[in-house]
């Protein structure tokens, strides 16, 4: 059944000339190549607050998505059916297992805690959140890259993720001591993950001598969740017990240090990381060193410079 819709969304995509291909396509790269900066923004020049909730939600979609991805190990729908042609470049594109949708998961916390935070102040922005989410799910659906199955995981997962997150953070309530408890634990689980998925057995499918899906290439993008969640963590301990950041409201150059961080950190994470830890080191270690490096950047070493620099 699942097969079957994608080819009825394909045979639109093929009917209409193709002329929604880059739409969808670029709604689905805004929620992995955009969205995932509004959190540093929000960090440094909204609300701590938030920023924290935020990264930490994002942060930990990208790490349960991975583990998710690579224990269910479900191949792509072209994989599963040769009658499934994605659109574009989306082949290549697509990264990682099938299920959940990593998109989906990605655009929904980031969407999603706006949503939530943004619901009874702005209702405008709320509604706007809630549609993106659902056009992004739509767009796997219809590149042909993902199930409907592993749209509506991806979803939920960061819906769950999303609140408790916030249960979390409200029981916390800024208490340092419960902080650098859960944040020995984050490590504990970092480490657990790496050592689950590198350990673990994958399916090594031939045809004509192939191997159709070469796990060690799976597991990049977990590579970079867990550094993405080292790197808030060792940031946090960093900033809440040294460097004691708050935002500077109503400094004048405070947007221009944020769209500055903004860029540091969209470099880094597209070009310089890649070019020097991911080259060196590789798709693993090297994704988790240059994820750890971004996120230790956002939230410890760029507000240090914010504190010394807001006029």
């Amino acid at each position: 059944m699942d097969i079957k819709y994608l080819l009825f969304l394909q045979g639109l995509r093929l009917a209409s000339g193709g002329i929604f291909d880059e739409v969808f396509n670029g709604i689905s790269k805004v929620a992995v190549d955009i969205m995932p900066f509004l959190p540093m923004f929000v960090f440094w020049c909204v609300s701590r607050k938030w920023g924290y909730r935020f990264l930490t939600t994002h942060g930990v979609g990208e790490l349960v998505n991975g583990i998710i991805k690579l224990t269910v190990c479900a191949y792509r729908p072209w994989i599963r059916s040769d009658l499934i042609e994605p659109a574009g470049d989306s082949k290549v594109a697509a990264t990682g297992y099938s299920f959940p949708s990593g998109h989906t998961m990605s655009g929904t916390t980031t969407y999603g805690t706006t949503f939530v935070w943004q619901k009874d102040k702005r209702k405008w922005l709320a509604v706007i959140c809630a549609v993106m989410i659902a056009l992004t799910g739509f767009s796997r659906n219809f590149l042909g890259v993902h199930t409907p199955q592993d749209v509506i995981v991806g979803f939920s997962e960061a819906a769950i993720i999303i609140v408790l997150v916030g249960i979390v953070q409200k029981k916390i309530n800024g208490d340092d001591k419960k902080l650098d408890i859960l944040s020995i634990v984050g490590v504990i689980v970092v480490i657990a993950t790496i050592i689950y998925i590198k350990t673990k057995p994958y399916p090594m499918d031939y045809v004509d001598g192939v191997l159709l899906v070469d796990p060690n290439k799976m597991m990049n993008d977990t590579f970079k969740g867990c550094g993405e969640v080292l790197g808030i963590i060792i940031g946090s301990y960093f900033e809440r017990h040294y460097i004691h950041y708050e935002i500077p409201t109503g400094a004048k150059n405070l947007p221009i240090l944020g769209f500055a961080g903004f860029v540091i950190a969209f470099s880094w994470k597209e070009y310089f990381g890649p070019a020097t830890f991911g080259l060196a080191l590789g798709g693993h270690w090297g994704n988790l060193i240059s994820r750890s490096i971004l996120y230790l950047f956002v939230v410890a070493i760029w507000p240090m410079f914010i504190k010394k620099w807001a006029e």
